[in-house]
């Protein structure tokens, strides 16, 4: 297993409430569930198999908050994360995504992330290497002496290669030598024609034909003239790529996926619902049934290794306007014990999302104009108007939550963003009157409305 903080519920908690507003009940919820996964590995060996996880449906309208909490609770875990949408997926038989690829996908994200983690450990080893590698290549060895020679002058010769090694080795650090160019081998596709076989079809089977073909065929280098500042980082990934235990590295990934992935499913109520047994929707239900052994915990066979999904963490989210979680098949709600409901934003929120948060959009967008030398400063009035915009468009149009803020700040934003470039060095306040009087045009007129906001 990765090394990682351990977090008590508490400290979730308090680590989501740096960006995201409210939402208590769901930030409860997947902090226990985060907790939990620890206390499954404290538990006896015989007891630890039978404890499964608690997956979680979270239910409120588009943009309150769902995906947030999902991929926040995966990032402070360093756990692979994927978020999928229910929609993408199709029955067996038809023509689409089957179910099993989210587990590859998201075995795939976590044989990424752990190579990353080990490449990083053996940087500087592998820097070292590449650097007496670069150096071969700019001072190529000298013939032999002859057979004549004494050890005295061997000696000296030896001496005089070390010293002009060293002081091409301080002007390579200094970047003197980044224009030099080099001769060496870059390895390039010799199989193009392998790519059709790795099409969605084969994926989809977990198989990776060019993988495996790819023995049967010699790898083909061609030698080119590269630059050396190009040539050092090629040369660099190289060498930690020779490092790295890439056995070791699948390993850990599968073990990581097993034990610590999070699955974020999202528009479950998309599927939600009956068969009707005709119809565009003919697949909702067969969606479900292939769903369900994923989460209730199966192998899935990847071109890694087979991968077991008992312990993986599923998140799902739905806006359940339409249907309802009961209109789930019994055994699917069943794998879902824990039922979350959020709840919509409204003004309040708005002015919160965008002057509390690390990442709000109000820093955001004052980051933005400052790498053109703009100072922008919102008054307080101002960004009670931009929420209160906000509130009344999603009243009177698609409740598309905190999203409807971005729409908002580009349409208020939009001349400056555009004049930036020529208003360097200048602070430009945005009051309240300045966004009643951008904006307001937009909410009365129901045509530009509909269209804008």
């Amino acid at each position: 297993m990765n090394e990682q903080k351990v977090f008590t519920p508490r400290e979730v908690v308090s680590e989501l409430d740096r960006f995201i507003v409210g939402q208590e009940k769901a930030k409860r919820s997947v902090a226990i569930a985060l907790r939990n996964r620890w206390r499954r590995r404290q538990v006896p060996e015989d007891l630890k198999d039978e404890i499964a996880p608690k997956n979680i449906v979270m239910i409120g309208p588009t943009g309150v908050g769902k995906t947030e909490i999902a991929r926040r609770l995966a990032k402070l875990a360093q756990a692979p994360f994927v978020k999928v949408e229910a929609t993408k997926y199709t029955e067996v038989g038809y023509v689409g995504r089957d179910v099993e690829s989210m587990i590859r996908d998201l075995t795939e994200l976590s044989v990424t992330m752990v190579k990353a983690e080990e490449t990083e450990k053996v940087q500087v080893r592998a820097a070292e290497l590449a650097e007496d590698r670069l150096l071969k290549m700019l001072l190529p060895p000298r013939p032999r002496p002859p057979a004549s020679a004494g050890s005295e002058e061997l000696q000296q010769e030896e001496e005089r290669r070390n010293k002009s090694i060293e002081q091409l080795r301080n002007m390579l650090r200094k970047g003197k030598l980044n224009d030099r160019e080099v001769e060496m081998d870059v390895t390039s596709n010799s199989m193009p024609f392998l790519k059709i076989f790795s099409g969605q079809g084969m994926e989809e089977m977990g198989l990776n034909i060019p993988d495996m073909l790819g023995g049967m065929f010699p790898k083909q280098t061609r030698r080119r003239k590269i630059k050396v500042g190009e040539a050092l980082p090629l040369l660099t990934q190289e060498e930690a790529q020779k490092l790295i235990d890439q056995d070791d590295v699948i390993k850990r990934a599968i073990d990581r996926v097993e034990e610590s992935g999070i699955v974020f499913l999202d528009e479950l109520d998309k599927v939600a619902g009956r068969e009707t047994g005709h119809g565009p929707d003919v697949s909702r239900e067969g969606v479900q049934r292939d769903l369900l052994p994923i989460v209730e915990g199966t192998k899935v066979q990847t071109k890694y290794g087979l991968v077991k999904t008992d312990h993986i963490l599923f998140i799902a989210a739905g806006a359940f306007h339409v249907s309802k979680v009961s209109d789930l098949i019994p055994e699917l709600q069943g794998r879902f014990p824990i039922r979350v409901e959020l709840s919509s934003l409204g003004k309040d929120e708005f002015v919160k999302i965008l002057t509390e948060p690390e990442n709000s959009l109000v820093k955001q967008y004052k980051a933005l104009l400052e790498t053109e030398r703009v100072r922008l400063v919102f008054s307080t009035d101002a960004v009670e108007e931009i929420a209160s915009i906000a509130a009344e468009a999603n009243s009177k149009a698609e409740n598309i939550g905190a999203r409807r803020l971005h729409t908002v700040m580009e349409a208020l934003l939009d001349e400056i963003s555009f004049d930036a470039p020529d208003l360097a060095g200048q602070e430009i306040t945005i009051t309240g009157k300045m966004v009643r009087d951008k904006l307001n045009a937009l909410i009365n007129d129901q045509d530009l409305f509909k269209y804008i906001l």
